[in-house]
């Protein structure tokens, strides 16, 4: 016995020295005792992540480790070792990796149970069918939760062993087929059919035995569960009936869950949990439902049977209540019990009583369960029960508005008056007309009258005036402003503010002008104001529809000293000075000496005078370039918009028109003929400048500019005596599409010319230096159809023949 004793401290001790070196392989000085096999996987993944952490591969540490005395065979079981251990077992490889290898370690491993769900479409209106279509409502139990301390085990349960101290042992030992553990050292210990709790008693005990320091308290012994059994469960009656695989830690709900739930017609209230062939337990989900009480959750044990008979009683409430459906019923369940399984009554039932319509062994029939019954009557299988709302009306309502403090609906109480209700509604406002109140009043039939209320004579305590109030009453306190008509008056003309203002009593032209933002700077001392005239008769000698007066203010005043009196719907014109107009300007610019703006200093200015004040034209103008622009005014859209050309719907014309003007051209030109204008200052061409007139004077330019549908468009030198062909000549002539008798010249004044002809002679107009040469481009013509040839000359043909028939 002693030798014994003594072979087992060599073999803990040859064990630990091998576990601690394990520990730290790089950093120890000895490792000649080193023996992989008795190293476990959690050891051999430590001298993995060592590696790892010094940049090390096997290759490179084999030299380290043999001159530490290691024998080379145990450096190969080693290396061979280190290859079969997969990268994500490395405790600590990396910091993104490590918690989730924690989560794994902490986590109980267990089998994947999948099953698919089936929506309840037959179902889906029993109370308790969302409970099994509910994906995240699967009652899965917590593998992270701590051991249940009644756990049994048994066959495929796994234990992890660990021994911590002053010895160390570490291993993951499942239950073999047999209900065995096999701990290395110490033996075989049986375990299936004990609690968690006996077993690690047990087991504690049989490592004492081999490890001594566990005895002397010097290591501890841990044991937890680190995967769990499947077990085999079979449930009948459920949407999915079948045998199923689930966890040992699993539940009947959890089942229940996977099996889709009961059935077509199956009990959500009598579910039976068969165990060694008996019932060991009857399951009412509604407990759960209602209550919140689990109690019927218990755990499952291997060949448990759930069996899911049929339903015994099922009734329907529909209608106000807050979870309608098809509920399951008990024997001796009353109406109130089904009513907490509908959550209660809603906000808007009516409670007095409930009808129900009954099915007999003939026909149907209807009954009105009575709030005293609730508690008594037994609902019978397929009793629908209607729950119907309160009356859209008030039991005791009066309303009252208009010219009361507090506006709004009271209480109504018998015996009330007006009185009663004006003082709910903390008085009358000042602006209460006293004469008289209204109340709209529904009668009997459901019909309308009006009451009439003194409430003069009510408020000083007449009871006959102060009438006594029905519900339903609507009491309305007429308002003085109510009758009273809003009087407007109008200002117009020279003020800053012209517009329709409110007429108040005593309004004054002071007032008005002062409200309008006073007076402009163009203002004059005439003032017409305009008011209407009223009579009770007809005067037909009066030609007149309106009075009016004229007076004189002081324009640079807002306040006058003789104040005028307004009334309602007077009309105020404050007219303009007769002469009021800012200084206007006209721009020159070109070949003058002083070039600029001008202002028109006489409502005559011409062209010539503007040109005299801006110091007459230089030595480079041209004298046959002198042209005005002209900036095109609104009104002449206007007037071409209000236009009708007649053209028809379709026809653009008119809008391309009417777009030139307003986008494209904005100036109208007008040529001057300054020889004339020089010869005699009155002559025509000397116009009237308007503002914003602009007079351009070119300078002197000996080039005439082709252009248009030519072959080049260019700038030919002026040659005395040359014509119009030969500035056309001289870029090449007209292109393809040239349409050589409408070419026009515009000479530099702006004036435009084209070529005429006369007895088949086309002559065309003089070239002078400055001047343009535009070729437009020929319409588009459609050719003549060899079809509509052909039909052309059968017309000819056969008018031909009619008239040599006509002739002879």
């Amino acid at each position: 016995m002693r030798k014994i004793i003594i072979l087992a401290v060599f073999f803990i001790a040859l064990f630990n020295s091998s576990t601690i070196m394990a520990q730290d392989l790089l950093k120890s000085t000895d490792l000649s005792t080193l023996k992989v096999d008795y190293l476990s996987d959690s050891d051999i993944a430590k001298i993995k992540s060592q590696l790892q952490t010094n940049n090390l591969t096997i290759e490179q540490a084999e030299p380290m480790v043999l001159a530490k005395g290691m024998p080379a065979s145990e450096f190969a079981k080693l290396k061979i070792r280190l290859g079969q251990i997969k990268s994500n077992d490395v405790v600590g490889e990396k910091d993104g990796s490590k918690g989730e290898e924690e989560s794994e370690e902490l986590t109980r491993k267990q089998e994947k149970i999948v099953n698919t769900k089936v929506k309840d479409s037959i179902n889906a209106l029993v109370f308790g069918s969302e409970l099994f279509d509910n994906p995240t409502l699967n009652f899965e139990p917590n593998l992270k939760l701590a051991t249940p301390v009644n756990y049994v085990l048994g066959p495929g349960d796994e234990l992890q062993i660990s021994v911590y101290g002053v010895q160390e042992f570490n291993a993951s030992i499942p239950v073999t087929m047999e209900g065995k553990v096999n701990i290395q050292y110490v033996g075989q210990i049986p375990v299936s059919g004990m609690t968690i709790e006996a077993a690690t008693q047990k087991i504690r005990s049989a490592i004492a035995r081999v490890y001594s320091t566990v005895a002397s308290g010097q290591s501890q012994v841990g044991i937890s569960l680190s995967r769990i059994r499947t077990i085999r469960v079979t449930i009948i009656g459920s949407k999915q009936p079948g045998n199923y695989s689930i966890s040992s830690l699993a539940t009947v709900y959890n089942a229940l869950f996977l099996g889709g739930g009961p059935g077509k017609n199956g009990s959500y209230r009598n579910i039976e949990l068969l165990r060694d062939n008996k019932v060991y337990r009857n399951v009412d989900i509604y407990r759960f439902l209602v209550n919140g009480d689990q109690a019927d959750n218990v755990g499952l044990k291997d060949n448990d049977v759930i069996r899911i008979p049929a339903y015994n009683q099922r009734v329907t409430v529909e209608g106000q209540v807050k979870r309608p459906g098809i509920f399951e019923m008990k024997k001796g369940e009353t109406f109130a019990d089904l009513l907490s399984f509908a959550s209660g009554f809603n906000e808007f039932a009516y409670t007095v009583s409930v009808n129900v319509l009954q099915k007999t062994d003939k026909e149907f029939k209807v009954r009105d369960v009575k709030f005293a019954e609730f508690n008594t009557y037994r609902p019978s299988s397929g009793d629908v029960f209607r729950v119907t709302k309160i009356l859209n009306r008030f039991e005791n309502r009066v309303k009252i508005d208009g010219a009361v403090f507090r506006p709004d609906t009271y209480s109504f109480y018998e015996g009330m008056r007006v009185s009663d209700l004006i003082a709910k509604a903390e008085g009358l406002k000042e602006d209460a007309y006293s004469n008289r109140a209204r109340i709209i009043r529904l009668k009997s039939d459901l019909t309308t009258e009006i009451v009439n209320v003194n409430l003069v004579k009510a408020l000083e305590g007449d009871l006959e005036a102060d009438v006594t109030l029905k519900k339903e009453d609507i009491v309305t306190v007429y308002s003085v402003l109510d009758f009273v008509e809003e009087y407007k008056i109008t200002i117009d003309g020279e003020i800053k503010k012209p517009g329709i203002y409110d007429y108040h009593e005593n309004l004054t032209l002071n007032d008005l002008l002062v409200q309008a933002g006073g007076l402009t700077g163009s203002a004059s001392k005439r003032v017409e104001i305009a008011r209407m005239i009223q009579s009770e008769t007809i005067d037909d000698a009066n030609p007149n529809k309106a009075e009016l007066f004229n007076i004189e203010i002081t324009a640079d005043n807002n306040e006058q000293l003789k104040n005028f009196d307004l009334k309602p719907f007077d009309v105020v014109n404050i007219r303009k000075m007769a002469v009021y107009k800012k200084p206007e300007m006209v721009t020159i610019s070109g070949a003058v000496n002083y070039a600029g703006k001008y202002v028109l200093a006489s409502k005559k200015d011409r062209v010539y005078d503007i040109v005299e004040r801006a110091g007459g034209l230089t030595s480079l103008a041209n004298i046959e370039g002198v042209r005005i622009k002209r900036p095109i005014q609104g009104k002449q859209i206007e007037a071409v918009e209000s236009v009708d050309l007649n053209l028809g719907k379709k026809d653009s014309i008119q809008k391309k028109l009417t777009k030139k003007l307003k986008e494209d051209l904005k100036f109208a030109t007008i040529p001057v003929d300054w020889k004339s204008i020089v010869k005699n200052p009155k002559s025509n061409t000397n116009v009237t400048l308007f503002p914003g007139d602009e007079i351009e004077v070119a300078a002197f330019n000996e080039g005439v500019k082709v252009t248009g549908n030519v072959l080049l468009t260019s700038e030919i030198p002026y040659q005395k005596g040359k014509g119009f062909r030969y500035y056309i000549g001289s870029v090449g002539g007209i292109d393809n599409k040239g349409w050589k008798k409408k070419a026009y010249i515009i000479y530099p004044n702006g004036k435009a010319a084209v070529a005429h002809t006369f007895l088949f002679i086309r002559s065309y107009p003089k070239v002078t230096p400055g001047s343009q040469i535009i070729v437009p481009e020929k319409p588009e013509v459609k050719k003549m159809s060899t079809g509509e040839f052909v039909s052309i000359a059968g017309v000819l043909a056969s008018l031909a023949g009619v008239i040599i028939a006509i002739l002879r």
